[in-house]
């Protein structure tokens, strides 16, 4: 009995100083190379953090541009900032109902777009569910209503879409984006 329990033991032992010592330290030390020191990206707006460039926020007010709806959020509503996706597949009858609500809503909002030429990133969530990113065509498609609202030129919306997107990793990984919490920080200053 003892040839097997003492090798366990120390197995045990060797593994809580790995896994619980020197693993989290490594990873540590490796965040400290990198930006923000893997403290998060956060947002300022006159010197008071407004939001992390990697977590999603709900705009919904007309003069803003909106973001992606959040999963884990239908219910909540960014409230709890919980992360994950919803499980449900596109024949769901909750999904589908939940999508069709949000294109309708979009659609209310945003008179004159068709529904074929919504985008489908503004009615449908991220994996994450807290994605703050959005796509150009998103953006680029409550241009009008945003213009309409704030009483400012589409051509200077548009310019501000296009400062504002980033391209994709070296050119090659992923697609163009527009980090909606950024864009509505920048509408808010112009004049």
């Amino acid at each position: 009995m003892k040839k097997h329990i003492v090798p366990s033991l120390v197995l045990t032992l060797v593994f809580i100083v790995l896994f619980c010592g020197a693993y989290p330290l490594l990873i540590w030390g490796i965040a400290q190379l990198a930006p923000f020191k893997g403290e998060g990206a956060a947002i300022q707006r006159n010197g008071k953090i407004v939001g992390y460039e990697n977590i999603g926020q709900k705009f919904t007010g007309d003069k803003y541009f909106w973001s992606r709806p959040s999963a884990v959020n239908y219910v909540s509503d960014y409230k709890d900032q919980n992360s994950g996706g919803s499980n449900k597949g596109p024949n769901n009858p909750d999904y589908l109902s939940a999508t069709l609500g949000l294109i309708d809503t979009f659609v209310k909002h945003n008179p004159g777009v068709n529904k074929a030429d919504i985008p489908s990133d503004i009615v449908t969530a991220s994996g994450s569910g807290l994605d703050p990113n959005i796509s150009v065509q998103a953006a680029k498609i409550q241009v009008a209503r945003i213009a309409h609202t704030r009483h400012l030129p589409e051509d200077k919306l548009n310019g501000l879409v296009e400062q504002y997107t980033e391209k994709p990793l070296l050119g090659l990984f992923g697609t163009e984006k527009v980090n909606v919490l950024k864009l509505n920080i920048a509408l808010d200053e112009l004049k």
